[in-house]
């Protein structure tokens, strides 16, 4: 019997997507459809999950398309969904590319992906994925 990807008290999606501005954008459409229908409107601790949440996928997926490109290759958007937690995946076959907050310049217009992350997250990571790839995750606790 196979066992299930995720515990009994956990959602999840999951998704695959091109390693472009079109890709990143239409995974997180769909990540937001997703979550309006798993989180309740109504509850005002829900609302702010998501709108943190919807900061954090389109930062996660916007860099793995801006910095996690590799011909050929998809990126997969992860949610898990459980009674205490939102975790976001990002994984990329850019391995070698590691994230790092960076200081921006006052006019620069990139730069300030992390340093957003780092401040909507609870917690957040990078962890090596095989063959030569990356998983970049962020936590947001309910």
């Amino acid at each position: 019997m196979r066992q299930p990807l995720l515990p009994a008290d956990h959602l999840g999606f999951s998704a695959l997507f091109a390693t472009t501005e079109h890709g990143a954008h239409s995974v997180r459409h769909a990540a937001e459809r997703w979550l309006a229908e798993h989180l309740s409107a109504d509850n005002p601790h829900d609302e702010a999950l998501v709108s943190s949440a919807t900061l954090l996928i389109a930062e996660l997926t916007a860099n793995a398309a801006l910095h996690g490109h590799v011909r050929g290759r998809e990126a997969r958007l992860r949610l898990c969904l459980d009674p205490g937690e939102l975790r976001i995946e990002v994984t990329d076959a850019r391995g070698d590319v590691l994230p790092a907050p960076q200081l921006a310049g006052e006019h620069g217009e990139s730069g300030r992906g992390l340093v957003l992350v780092t401040a909507l997250s609870d917690e957040w990571g990078v962890r090596p994925h095989h063959p030569g790839g990356k998983t970049v995750w962020a936590v947001c606790r309910r």
